[in-house]
């Protein structure tokens, strides 16, 4: 009965929203240009403001681990027309950050869940392993030598690789970087034995045979490459930690907008050409109610902090 009423809720959504937008819109990524999340919004947004009558503009507000764009949109008007496209670092900075301007926990409305992108480990070719039980077996050999990077400090990389050290009962020397092209780079060059980042950072390298996937961190595996098992395949439980990209508005901005944000957003998923951009990014379309949305939030937060602690993560 409840997914009934949303979906009849959203189905309306556009008339009880009437006079929404009245103006151009603009969605902020706290993040550099050209990286995962605003390569997904530059996919996404111009389509979407077609359904909605009124342009969007898509801003880079970067630095402090995405929070001085949070904060941007934190303190901006509840009416709709500013919104946030935030990462993983959403659920990640509540529990590393002290004295931010706004609490990540309470100014913020859920719209979606609108991508998430594949995390992998993949190691160098020269590496003498082929199967993530002969990576475990290696790490065991060597104590904290192999060297792992991920797309930086406190990043849903780093999670992941926390959570699998942890999982698998071995040590690796993290080593952060300033993306995931970056880490890619250098373990392509060999100085780096492997890397926990997302696909896409990883994919070109394994395919010049510079590297190797030995599993990804999904609950099931990704369509994008179907071949790469999972974690939990693989016996090791509870590594499913993606990057994603969601959609937040202010909190107080009214339920009907919410809707059809919501409703514009999933009928822009839809659209073969959207699916198609998103995939050569290394991006799965989600489109999650805000329901659902506002539960994953809340559950991501909670597994985000016990990650934090038992992995001893700060922020350098």
């Amino acid at each position: 009965m409840q997914r009934r009423t949303l979906l009849m809720s959203v189905l309306a959504a556009p008339a009880m929203a009437q006079g929404f937008p009245v103006r151009p819109m603009r969605v902020v990524v706290p993040f550099a240009a050209g990286g995962a999340a605003d390569s997904a919004a530059r996919s996404i947004f111009p389509r979407m403001a077609e359904r909605l009558g009124q342009p969007i503009v898509v801003e880079n507000r970067t630095g402090a681990g995405g929070s001085i764009g949070g904060a941007e949109v934190a303190r901006a008007a509840a009416d709709g027309h500013t919104l946030l496209f935030d990462a993983s670092s959403h659920l990640v900075n509540p529990h590393l950050m002290r004295g931010l301007p706004f609490d990540y926990l309470t100014a913020f409305a859920p719209i979606s869940q609108v991508v998430t992108f594949p995390q992998v480990l993949a190691v160098k070719a020269e590496l003498p392993v082929n199967t993530l039980g002969e990576f475990i077996a290696l790490a065991r050999t060597r104590p904290g030598q192999l060297s792992i990077g991920t797309q930086g400090n406190a990043t849903a990389g780093h999670l992941g690789l926390a959570t699998f050290l942890r999982a698998a009962g071995i040590t690796a020397t993290h080593v952060p970087y300033r993306g995931g092209a970056d880490a890619a780079r250098d373990l392509a060059a060999g100085s780096l034995d492997g890397v926990f980042i997302t696909m896409l950072s990883a994919r070109p390298i394994v395919e010049s045979g510079r590297a190797r996937f030995l599993a990804v961190a999904s609950a099931q595996r990704t369509t994008l490459r179907p071949l790469v098992p999972t974690f939990a395949e693989l016996g090791a439980a509870g590594v499913e930690i993606s990057e994603w990209a969601s959609l937040f508005a202010p909190a107080g901005t009214p339920p009907a907008i919410q809707l059809s944000l919501f409703g514009a957003l999933r009928e822009t998923l839809s659209l073969a050409e959207v699916r198609e951009r998103l995939a050569g990014l290394g991006a799965e379309p989600v489109g999650s109610t805000p329901e659902d949305f506002a539960r994953f939030v809340e559950q991501g937060r909670a597994l985000a902090g016990v990650t934090v602690r038992e992995a001893n993560i700060r922020l350098e």
